[in-house]
């Protein structure tokens, strides 16, 4: 795989945080700390920018909260300067990894969202008998560090990216707890992991995708599933769901994730021949 350097002087320029901040105001314009820095931008982004320039930059700490929509989430808000160093990222280093992605991941990619991954996903119903209706359990709070940042690696070999994105993602808050054990390990290696992305940041959002390109890639190329949309696998019946399901156990993707699935029929569709 080809990787890609020389992006961090894309990152920091004034014209990229300029357009950062613009993107990161749109909407929050009457919230305090958004007008606040609205109302300093340019000494505000040239400070920043000599922060990131210089490697002094680091992450703020979150502000918390939970939600219930309807299941309890824990919500992370990051400081508003931090905000827009993450719109100055995603705006440089998303559409590298979005080439990469399979044409049916819909979530949070220009372009994609809710209602065309809704009508994909009606389309294959209306082709083949059989659902299988998966998620990555407890996901944001689940994503291991290390192996994040080595998915990011094999795409990215700027090093100043690297180490900013790894900053972003280690200033990760506190979330809820996940204990999984796999081959090897002891009885405090679950503790010992860096886990979780906070939800909320547009980097996780952007870095969930990337998380998850494996498993994509794994049930589209290896599994040979012709229909898949991200958190449904739709298999024709000469498939059958067990392989998929099989397969899928034996190779753990993505890392240090579990999957809670169930076969059905398609809602409104049939399981007669």
């Amino acid at each position: 795989m080809r990787r890609v350097g020389g992006l961090f002087e894309r990152i920091t320029s004034f014209e990229n945080l300029l357009a950062a901040a613009r993107a990161a105001y749109r909407g929050k314009r009457f919230l305090p700390a958004p007008a606040e820095f609205q109302h300093g931008l340019e000494p505000n982004l040239l400070e920043l920018q000599e922060e990131l320039r210089s490697g002094g930059y680091w992450p703020g700490a979150y502000h918390a909260f939970w939600i219930h929509d309807p299941k309890r989430r824990l919500i992370s808000a990051a400081p508003y300067r931090d905000r827009v160093v993450h719109h100055a990222v995603c705006r440089v280093v998303e559409p590298i990894f979005d080439r990469t992605f399979i044409f049916d991941s819909y979530a949070n990619r220009l372009g994609k969202g809710t209602h065309r991954a809704l009508a994909r996903c009606t389309a294959f119903c209306r082709r083949w008998r059989f659902v299988l209706k998966c998620d990555i359990e407890k996901f944001f709070p689940s994503v291991d560090h290390e192996v994040l940042l080595r998915l990011v690696a094999r795409k990215i070999k700027c090093a100043q990216t690297l180490e900013l994105l790894r900053r972003i993602v280690a200033s990760s808050n506190p979330q809820e707890p996940v204990v999984r054990y796999f081959p090897g390990d002891d009885l405090f290696s679950p503790f010992e992991r860096r886990r979780g992305l906070p939800i909320g940041n547009l980097t996780s959002q952007f870095l969930a995708n990337v998380m998850l390109n494996p498993l994509d890639h794994f049930v589209k190329d290896h599994a040979c599933s012709p229909a898949f949309r991200r958190s449904w696998f739709v298999v024709p019946p000469s498939g059958g769901l067990r392989p998929v399901l099989d397969e899928d156990e034996e190779t753990r993707p993505p890392e240090g994730g579990a999957t809670n699935g169930a076969g059905r029929p398609p809602e409104g569709g049939t399981t007669n021949g």
